[in-house]
Formats: structure tokens, C-alpha cells, sequence
């Protein structure tokens, strides 16, 4: 859908830029040198130009690229497919980067890890243009996720928002040894703390324990704190965790 709209777009912005040219809006002297006004046909012209403006822009707003269960089921898939095959299958191509050129609806969301080890579009086995992605170390929350989040839900249809925690995340084992720290690390290690907190003397891994659960209360966080308006009843929020071994990805029970 994102291929004719965009072409659409340059039609009618280029059709309205000539219109004093093709003499559709350009009023008509008669032969006192006054004004006249324009046509019926023309007026007609001009106000069915104009409408299919509106509808064309207005189309990238709101609707959804692909509902929330449906991208998720994609992401399932994508990651099942990746963690199966010894190559992955969905490579960017000439004929993908023509059709995101102009325009992009992403069917999801997706806050991760700045961690080398974790890009989604490769875990999850999908192309250019599919995922709207966000990564900090910790796949922590900031104004800037948000903001970047609320875009994404309002301009762009995505419905779908995972946050993404992995094994062995280099962010929270540095939070789990000590609550302080040079820089603007400090930062990254304050903003864990709460996780390390919540899962302080439960059984099993402590980092493992501790990267859970960060990522479930950055979601919790995005659904408090994000501005989605009336488009929050159609978003889903999750989180997951990637197991940088196996190549799955296990998401959390809501």
C-alpha cells in the first residue's frame, strides 16, 4: 500500500503546483480587463483534487500496518525461522529498497539492546522497512524512546511494541555488581536499579532474573508514560528476552 500512496502523493503535489499553469485555478479576464469567476468544471476539478489530498495524506495516519496479534504472530515467526536456518532469508533487495523509499509502515516496534549481538531485523529475520527500531544499552526508556514510540504508533500505523531484553546483558550485570559508575554509565546503571531491586534473593540467575525484568517494567513504563491517545486500545506492549545461544526468543506471559 505504501508504493502507490507515495506515487499518488507526487501526482497530486505536482498537479496542484501546475493548476494556475493548466489554467484550472487561475481566474479568466473577460474583455473589460475584469476577473472572472472560474467554471463550474473547474471548481468541481479543484474541490475533487483537493479531496483526494486529504485522503491520500491523511491515509499514513492512524491506520494501522498490520494489527497488533498479527505482528506478533510475524515476530514468532520471523525468530523461529531464524534460529532454525544457518542463513537468514529475508536480505535487503533492490525491489524492497524501492518500495521503502518513499514511505515506511513498520508492523512493529521494537526497544532493544544497543548490544551488538541483538539487532532485531536479523533475529527476528525480516527486511528493510518492517521494524521501527530503538536501542539503548539496557533497552532502557527515555523521552527520546517515547518520543520516538509515539511517532511510530501516530504516523507510521505500528500497533505493536516489544521491548527486547537479552542473556548476559553487559548494562545490567554492571548494575547487578555495583550501583554506581564512571560517566554517563551511571545513568544506564541507575535506571536498572529498580530490577535489580525487585528480583534481590528470588531463586535462579541473578542477571538472568534481573534482564527479565527490566524489560517487563520498560514496558510497563512505556504504557504509563507514553502518549498514544485514543490509538492506546489498539497497541500491545510486551517484552521478551533474546537467548544470544539458542537464537530464541522467549516473550513474557502478559
Amino acid at each position: 500500500m505504501s508504493g502507490w500512496r507515495a506515487k499518488t502523493k507526487s501526482v497530486i503535489l505536482c498537479l496542484v503546483w501546475r493548476m494556475p499553469m493548466l489554467g484550472i485555478w487561475r481566474p479568466q479576464k473577460t474583455k473589460g480587463n475584469q476577473m472572472k469567476s472560474p467554471s463550474k468544471l473547474r471548481l468541481i476539478t479543484w474541490i475533487s483534487l483537493f479531496s483526494l489530498t486529504a485522503f491520500v495524506f491523511a491515509a499514513d495516519e492512524h491506520a494501522p500496518s498490520v494489527g497488533a496479534d498479527a505482528a506478533l504472530a510475524k515476530l514468532k515467526e520471523g525468530n523461529a525461522r531464524f534460529a532454525a536456518s544457518k542463513v537468514s532469508a529475508s536480505k535487503p533487495t533492490a525491489a524492497k529498497r524501492a518500495e521503502t523509499a518513499q514511505s515506511q509502515h513498520p508492523f512493529a516496534v521494537i526497544l532493544g539492546c544497543a548490544d551488538s549481538r541483538t539487532a532485531p531485523e536479523i533475529i527476528f529475520d525480516q527486511n528493510i522497512g518492517d521494524l521501527f527500531v530503538i536501542r539503548t544499552a539496557g533497552n532502557l526508556v527515555d523521552d527520546h524512546a517515547l518520543g520516538s514510540i509515539e511517532y511510530a504508533v501516530e504516523h507510521l500505523g505500528t500497533r505493536l511494541i516489544v521491548v527486547l531484553g537479552h542473556e548476559r546483558c553487559g548494562a545490567v550485570t554492571a548494575a547487578l555488581a555495583s550501583a554506581t559508575a564512571p560517566g554517563h554509565v551511571q545513568s544506564l546503571v541507575s535506571d536498572i536499579q529498580p530490577a535489580i531491586v525487585a528480583t534481590k534473593g528470588k531463586e535462579g540467575n541473578a542477571t538472568d532474573l534481573a534482564v527479565a525484568e527490566n524489560a517487563r517494567l520498560m514496558a510497563a513504563k512505556i504504557h504509563t508514560d507514553a502518549s498514544l491517545g485514543e490509538l492506546a486500545k489498539e497497541v500491545r506492549i510486551v517484552s521478551g528476552v533474546y537467548d544470544l545461544d539458542t537464537g530464541k526468543v522467549e516473550f513474557a506471559k502478559e
